[in-house]
């Protein structure tokens, strides 16, 4: 990490809710590995209905935890169960579907390294890196989204919606969550903002998938974020 020696590097715990990714599971932890930084990584199995506990078992190792909720719950809440899990110094929330690249972390991770951050947010948007270039409605609804909430939280963050948020761990521990699914994005978003916390954003890159190839949001969940910015924009 550049001008940090190996002592100096927060700990990772990498949390990733997983929910019938058994074409992607094995991939995504073999690139979360060959990451250079200290971590443990922690998979929630959002109970899974296609082979993705039998990809699980195979991948066995003293860096990686399990867990499995009794019931399909939602992102949100496989995020809790993993949060609530965490050891290390730093948390960071990885998606299963490749979209998302682990090279990104040393990037994140330098702000909270260096002192300056409490909160590092990934953004598809402020980027050199490449980008998939996708969905139209999807850039619009994600910007007013991200606008929206900014506007509650005080913040000026061009990706709320993106999936690598990375958190010192105890701020992350000490926030209540209730979100069981995409709502988790604008909810963990405002709290934090509001425990006066440092926030920097870092450019990444994004290899977003098409609804062919697995994409799981829909129109529903951005009516749903709509709805959490509201409610804990303005009743906290």
């Amino acid at each position: 990490m550049p001008g940090l020696n190996s002592r100096q590097w927060p700990t990772l715990s990498v949390v990733i809710p997983v929910y019938n990714e058994e074409k992607t599971m094995a991939e995504i932890l073999r690139r979360v590995r060959a990451i250079a930084i200290p971590k443990e990584i922690i998979v929630v199995d959002d109970a899974s209905t296609d082979n993705t506990s039998e990809v699980l078992k195979a991948a066995a190792g003293k860096d990686l935890r399990v867990y499995r909720l009794p019931k399909n719950s939602g992102k949100g809440a496989a995020l809790q169960e993993g949060i609530r899990h965490a050891k290390n110094d730093v948390i960071i929330i990885q998606d299963a579907d490749l979209e998302y690249d682990p090279v990104d972390y040393q990037d994140l991770l330098l702000p909270i390294a260096k002192g300056e951050a409490d909160v590092v947010y990934g953004s598809r948007f402020l980027t050199t890196k490449s980008r998939r270039v996708l969905f139209f409605w999807h850039y619009v609804i994600n910007r007013f989204l991200t606008q929206l909430c900014n506007m509650f939280a005080n913040l000026c963050l061009t990706d709320m919606e993106v999936c690598y948020k990375m958190f010192r761990r105890e701020i992350l521990q000490n926030i209540p969550l209730k979100e069981k699914r995409f709502g988790f994005e604008p909810e963990v978003t405002i709290k934090v903002a509001r425990k006066k916390c440092i926030f920097y954003e870092v450019g990444i890159s994004y290899h977003g998938r098409t609804y062919q190839e697995g994409k799981k949001i829909q129109a529903k969940d951005a009516l749903r974020a709509l709805y959490c910015i509201l409610r804990y924009g303005i009743f906290g």
